[in-house]
């Protein structure tokens, strides 16, 4: 009897080993692939200088659909199709002008509206600041704000290793600063941008309006810009800031999330879906947020078709559109695969850069979040020497978090984040920042991932 449980269990280790020897020959090829044969840097080229930005609505919008669609059947995806929603439309018109007037000086500086800003009409508003640091200052300020523009001067903490986590701790300022100023009788709400660098690139971004209070102007002042307004506040506590902005909201638009897959060999009608989101803001060229997720997820097909690899689910890969000001794709796609019964295995996202990859977040409903985990840090071993070692249970993407309700567990890649917030949503966002190797890699560890779920499965 002992002898039977003996070589039973050294046959479940035998077995274990050969599965384990497969899956690293495997992701070693994947890697290879995309290193040696790739098309994700050529793609982003493409999509950064043959479409540019591309804001949800603007032409930029239409013509990144189109792209998306052409792209993916070039590249010999089947099922390639649009799948159209409606959306609220904003635009930027042309642009924002601001100066400080201080004494007898006129001093201009970089500015953005905040998307989904209302604007002035193209006529300036002239007032004095007040300088705000933390939402217990304007509470014991009150009144004192009434007629003024709140100036938020909170940086992101330099002393977090996560950049994700001090963008997290700072950005409500730029979410819900103007209504929160707007409370207390302010006209306007200036942001110092969200980031770690002091340049003169602004950086936009969403925000929202309470139904509470007035809608007053929103912006963002760049780096520079903000010490500058700092140090002369404190010389001229009178000093004025003077802006305009003839940004509106246009209301509603449609546009098309793009859509395309591989046909599973065992199991047709289930999906692992890849993806990133299509729009960008209507500055820059969207190269790290998102053009870069967009390659990575068109590239994990390609990688597959190039090394003749068949999966037995059907991977799916979603080019969504309106995440940056409405989550428009993401809600549209999962209301899809709801009323079509679609059973989803997984969905993984990239909206965090074109950096070296580090691992992945992982997300899902309570009661398969712990399972799913443990079977990520069981495939720590295959995947550590491709340098993916950071698997935490955390926020995974705004438009796969829609098909969490269904069951799906979803994945959000890691890359190195430090250099992110020095081009997000700024005009610096363009395709020459983008490092060839480090996309690669991240497109290989999303292949990766996807490889060991077609495979093993991950309830």
């Amino acid at each position: 009897m002992k002898n039977i449980i003996l070589f039973s269990i050294l046959g479940f280790l035998s077995v274990l080993i050969r599965a384990q020897s497969t899956d690293a020959e495997m992701i070693d090829k994947i890697f290879t692939t995309a290193l040696e044969r790739g098309q994700a840097f050529e793609n982003l080229r493409s999509l950064c200088k043959d479409v540019g930005h591309r804001l949800t609505g603007s032409h930029g919008d239409t013509m990144a659909v189109l792209w998306g669609k052409e792209r993916m059947q070039l590249m010999g995806y089947e099922n390639v199709r649009l799948q159209e929603f409606e959306t609220y439309h904003w635009t930027r018109g042309q642009g924002a002008k601001g100066r400080i007037i201080a004494g007898q000086e006129k001093i201009e500086v970089e500015l953005l509206a905040l998307g989904s800003s209302v604007g002035t009409g193209n006529k300036y508003v002239k007032a004095g600041v007040v300088q705000i640091n933390s939402w217990e200052q304007l509470d014991e300020l009150g009144e004192k704000v009434n007629g003024k523009i709140v100036f938020y001067n909170r940086r992101m903490d330099p002393k977090k290793i996560n950049t994700f986590m001090a963008y997290g701790e700072t950005v409500d300022q730029r979410s819900k600063g103007a209504s929160m100023a707007a409370k207390y009788g302010a006209v306007a709400a200036i942001v110092r941008s969200v980031t770690l660098k002091d340049d003169e690139f602004p950086h936009t971004g969403n925000m929202s309006y309470s139904t509470d209070f007035p809608k007053i102007p929103g912006l963002a002042i760049s780096g520079r810009g903000a010490n500058l307004l700092q140090e002369y506040l404190l010389k001229y506590p009178d000093a004025m800031f003077e802006f305009s902005s003839d940004c509106e909201n246009k209301g509603m638009v449609k546009t098309n999330n793009v859509i395309g897959e591989i046909k599973g060999s065992d199991f047709p009608d289930e999906y692992i879906v890849v993806g990133g989101h299509l729009d960008s803001w209507d500055v820059g060229e969207g190269a790290h947020d998102d053009g870069a997720g967009i390659v990575h997820a068109m590239e994990v097909l390609n990688i597959f078709q190039q090394m003749g690899y068949k999966p037995k689910h059907s991977i799916r890969c979603v080019l969504f559109m309106n995440e940056e000001n409405g989550v428009g794709g993401g809600r549209k796609y999962a209301e899809e695969a709801e009323k079509n019964a679609e059973k989803h295995i997984a969905a993984i996202e990239s909206d965090a850069g074109g950096f070296s990859p580090r691992g992945f977040h992982i997300d899902a409903e309570e009661n398969m979040l712990e399972g799913a985990y443990q079977k990520l840090l069981n495939w720590g071993d295959v995947l550590a020497p491709f340098n993916l070692h950071y698997f935490k249970k955390s926020y995974s993407g705004t438009d796969i978090r829609p098909l969490q309700k269904s069951g799906t567990v979803t994945f959000g890649l890691v890359p190195d984040s430090q250099r992110y917030f020095d081009f997000h949503h700024t005009a610096a966002d363009v395709f020459e920042v983008v490092n060839k190797r480090e996309l690669e890699l991240g497109a290989a560890s999303i292949a990766s991932l996807v490889y060991l779920i077609d495979n093993h499965g991950i309830r």
